[in-house]
């Protein structure tokens, strides 16, 4: 695998974000699916199944089995259900899947571990988005990048994933020339972003331009949601919040309505409450939404997740009758 290290953007190249703006682009929006849970700590599969057909039917496609479905936190056979239970209500149409690797530091590249997952993903339909690990984030540069390519091998395509330690220890943001290494790995069709920083995903955009316009840019900026103003697509957390907006902010978009920006102020709001210190709560933040929206029975966390407390759901209300999705 060869980088092109002439066409890497450094931090002594500052990106210009007027040059990267884009407007009336048609947006790839992928909703990353909450698993629901019941107040007995069961799944609660007749609110996953919903949520799963609603963001179809707004347009976007899923994305189950990730950090809003507390893919880490799920046993292997709770992960085959999703995938079972996705491919029957998506019936031929496109989804995303995790495939996470658990291990620990200092753990060698698991090639192996990830084969399995990506077959699972590649059974039920899916396309798989890989999770990173200690193994695979551990290595160098050159190494990371022969890793993703010997994943290509086992598939036609598939998304890269960068994820801030913020939301997860096993997380790595990589340098430029390690991401140009996976614009080079030809099934690498995109990567979702999670560094929750602006001018890193700016930077990613402008060598993306540069060197492989096709390739996927999914923002995972949920403190910047207006990223796909400027060429980014996403696949988010908060887009489960709330599919229906989102899509209908990605059509203003296209249209070029100026209603877009307002509405993606007001989800904006949101994101910023739901996403604030510890970030891995947000998925709380997102039952509680969910639940006040009428969409699901309880507003229960995965039992070994982290909490928001119960004075949130006021101001979720007030956010949510703001958008006009929930009664004041």
């Amino acid at each position: 695998m060869t980088v092109h290290k002439e066409s890497v953007v450094t931090q002594d190249a500052p990106v210009d974000p007027l040059d990267l703006l884009h407007p009336r682009r048609v947006i790839t929006g992928v909703s990353a699916i909450l698993l629901p849970f019941l107040d007995n700590g069961e799944v609660d599969w007749a609110g996953f199944e919903a949520h799963v057909a609603r963001t179809l039917a707004a347009g976007l496609a899923p994305a189950v089995n990730m950090d809003t479905g507390y893919v880490n936190l799920l046993d292997a056979a709770t992960r085959q259900e999703v995938l079972t239970r996705t491919q029957a209500i998506a019936a031929g149409r496109e989804f995303v899947a995790g495939a996470f690797v658990a291990d620990q530091p200092g753990a060698a590249f698991n090639r192996d571990a990830y084969a399995r997952q990506i077959e699972l993903i590649q059974q039920t339909g899916g396309t798989p988005v890989i999770f990173q690990s200690f193994g695979l984030t551990g290595q160098p540069s050159a190494e990371i990048v022969a890793a993703y390519a010997s994943l290509g091998a086992l598939c036609e395509r598939f998304i890269a994933f960068e994820l801030g330690t913020m939301f997860a220890p096993f997380g790595k943001i990589y340098d430029l020339e390690t991401y140009a290494g996976l614009l080079d790995v030809p099934q690498c069709i995109g990567a979702k972003h999670s560094s929750l920083s602006r001018m890193l995903e700016w930077e990613r955009l402008q060598l993306r331009n540069a060197r492989r316009p096709s390739f996927k840019v999914f923002t995972g900026n949920d403190l910047a949601i207006d990223m796909v103003m400027y060429g980014s697509d996403y696949l988010l957390g908060l887009s489960t919040f709330a599919p229906d907006l989102f899509a209908q902010r990605d059509a203003m978009w296209a249209a070029g309505d100026p209603g877009f920006y307002e509405l993606n102020d007001q989800l904006q709001y949101l994101g910023f409450f739901a996403f604030r210190h510890p970030v891995p709560a947000y998925k709380h933040s997102a039952a509680q939404f969910l639940k006040l929206r009428g969409w699901i029975v309880s507003d229960a966390p995965h039992p070994r997740a982290e909490r928001r407390p119960d004075s949130d759901v006021a101001i979720l209300r007030e956010l949510g009758a703001r958008l006009g999705v929930v009664n004041s």
